[in-house]
């Protein structure tokens, strides 16, 4: 009765008053009678109408108790009361996370940025709590979501997006014993003879021109997982001609550049990537991780390996966990030879003009340009990987397409198709010890083979013709955990197919195999060596030392008289490196 006319504040003064009003029944009066507090509905009773009879004082007993008990009622009801207000102010509502307030400024998220929210006493009803601030810091669909006051991460964060920059910072010292005159690289198809100038000079550098920079962006939207690719190096063609004088002005050089979607079983690419012809670790991935490209400091990697990075569209099918099968369309080529010390055809002598209008001769004549030359088709390459415990074995597939045209009218065109195959394993016959085999065998896709081996010959009536182009690479890598230490020793060799005919005088020749000391029939090379990492962290980066010995050796065809029937050199490179810190979170 009295809760319903006065609030919560009112209850301690309204009691207050009571006891105040309240009359003492347990001290006795002066005339020896017990005084009484008179009723709500009676006017107090002078000293001459006390009651004298037993039924008067008897209602007034009664009086008395009834207002002691409301009384009581009143105590009880403010104790209850306080006890409750003390339990919402230590345990306020569970329903509002301290999460859902977040200061103005804060790192990105999909929590809503809002300025701290007013401490409340109690409320009336809960607040609804945000279902992405429910979810953020535990999704799985997307880390980059995740809530980042959990842990310190390394990546950058840009709205729901991850970012970690790629690269490391090369100081590499080397030596040979023959001045190959191909910079940091080495030039497999083009080592001096011990007769020349060349063969009888050594070359000691210092360079930093391995050192990259780039970027790589994870992400998921509506169930689809994206990867955007960047990276440079300092490889680049440089206009200045005092870079050894006075100015080491390196030039950076674009190496890969892509973006890749994968959604359930189906994985896009689009961009400059490794070509899919390029062994892999691991399934079908463009990650330069998941590639077999070995573990050298030599910037050309090893002879034989198939390799090429260029632009293409490919699509890729994952049925499981284990199989992949791919297929990509790539940057087309037609390649007769001149590039990173691979020899050129000879080509009929009324067709010369042709290697700076239709063939692709490199930067060995003179007016030929990137993209300078038709392309009949792009290359088709296909790919079936598998992938298990300890075993990765994939089988490779590729198709190119030649045409040139005559050089004056009457018009007469030709064509030529190229083909390929790749077989690659990759087996871990310890935890730490893995085994390598990738061969390939093809007619008409030398390129392939770091611009070893031309594509194609051209006859004298202007058909064309492919050239013969196998390699092969066996290798080991061990990774000794107690040091952090990586070793590494590969055999690899090329071997390139004579094609060769007359020219139209009938004597000379043409084609490949036939000029003297220049085009080769096998080159070999053995390399070993170690990478030691000194010291890592995600966070901070890490520092390797890193070692190679690398034995190169060529022979050609047609040997000149007095010239020796091979050469061969012998590089030594030391790498120091340090890598960027970053890592990007477990999709």
């Amino acid at each position: 009765m009295f809760m319903r006319t006065i609030g919560r504040s009112g209850i301690q003064p309204f009691i207050v008053c009571a006891l105040s009003f309240a009359v003492p029944f347990a001290v006795p009066s002066a005339n020896g009678q017990t005084p009484v507090t008179p009723s709500a509905d009676a006017r107090p009773k002078a000293a001459s109408e006390a009651p004298t009879s037993s039924s008067e004082i008897e209602q007034l007993r009664k009086m008395i108790l009834e207002q002691q008990r409301q009384i009581d009622d009143l105590k009880r009801t403010m104790a209850d009361q306080k006890s409750n207000d003390s339990t919402v102010a230590a345990k306020p509502d569970i329903s509002v996370p301290p999460t859902t307030s977040r200061g103005i400024g804060q790192i990105a998220s999909t929590t809503p940025i809002l300025p701290p929210l007013p401490a409340v006493t109690t409320l009336a009803t809960p607040l609804p709590v945000p279902q992405a601030a429910a979810s953020a810091a535990t999704t799985a669909a997307n880390p980059c979501e995740a809530d980042p006051d959990k842990t310190i991460p390394t990546f950058l964060r840009l709205g729901s997006i991850c970012l970690v920059p790629i690269g490391f910072m090369d100081f590499t010292p080397f030596w040979r014993d023959k001045n190959a005159a191909s910079s940091m690289g080495s030039n497999f198809g083009g080592v001096p003879y011990n007769n020349s100038a060349a063969g009888n000079l050594s070359e000691f550098h210092f360079s930093q021109q391995n050192s990259r920079l780039g970027f790589r962006i994870d992400g998921n939207w509506k169930g689809a997982h994206f990867i955007g690719y960047n990276e440079f190096d300092f490889n680049g063609t440089s206009g200045s001609t005092s870079l050894a004088v006075s100015n080491g002005a390196i030039v950076p050089r674009l190496r890969l550049y892509w973006a890749d979607v994968r959604k359930g079983k189906v994985e896009f690419l689009a961009g400059q990537s490794w070509s899919m012809l390029v062994p892999n670790r691991n399934g079908i991935s463009a990650l330069p991780g998941d590639l077999f490209y070995s573990q050298v400091v030599d910037i050309n990697y090893i002879a034989g390996l198939t390799w090429t990075r260029q632009p293409g569209l490919r699509i890729l099918y994952h049925p499981s966990k284990k199989v992949t099968f791919g297929f990509s369309v790539e940057q087309p080529d037609q390649y007769i030879g001149g590039s990173a010390g691979g020899q050129l055809i000879t080509l009929p002598s009324a067709l010369s003009g042709l290697a700076s209008t239709q063939l692709d001769a490199a930067a060995n004549i003179s007016g030929a340009s990137y993209l300078g030359q038709p392309g009949f088709t792009p290359d088709f390459i296909a790919k079936l990987a598998f992938d298990y415990p300890r075993v990765h074995f994939e089988v490779a597939g590729i198709e190119s397409n030649f045409k040139t045209t005559s050089l004056t009218a009457p018009w007469v065109s030709h064509t030529t198709q190229g083909a390929g195959l790749l077989v690659g394993l990759n087996v871990a016959v310890t935890k730490n010890v893995r085994l390598i085999s990738n061969n390939f065998y093809s007619d008409g896709e030398g390129r392939y083979l770091f611009g070893q081996a031309p594509d194609l010959i051209v006859r004298a009536d202007g058909s064309l013709s492919g050239v013969h182009a196998s390699s092969t690479i066996e290798g080991f890598e061990a990774r000794m955990n107690k040091n952090n230490l990586l070793l590494y020793g590969y055999y690899s060799a090329i071997y390139i197919g004579r094609n060769a005919a007359f020219d139209a005088n009938g004597t000379s020749r043409i084609g490949y195999g036939v000029a003297a000391n220049s085009q080769n029939r096998v080159i070999n090379e053995g390399t070993f060596g170690f990478n030691q990492t000194i010291w890592s962290n995600a966070r901070y980066g890490g520092i390797n030392l890193m070692g190679q010995y690398e034995y190169l050796e060529r022979s050609p065809w047609t040997i000149s008289a007095g010239n020796p029937k091979q050469t061969h050199d012998n590089t030594i490179y030391f790498n120091i490196r340090y890598t960027l810190p970053g890592g990007m979170p477990n999709f």
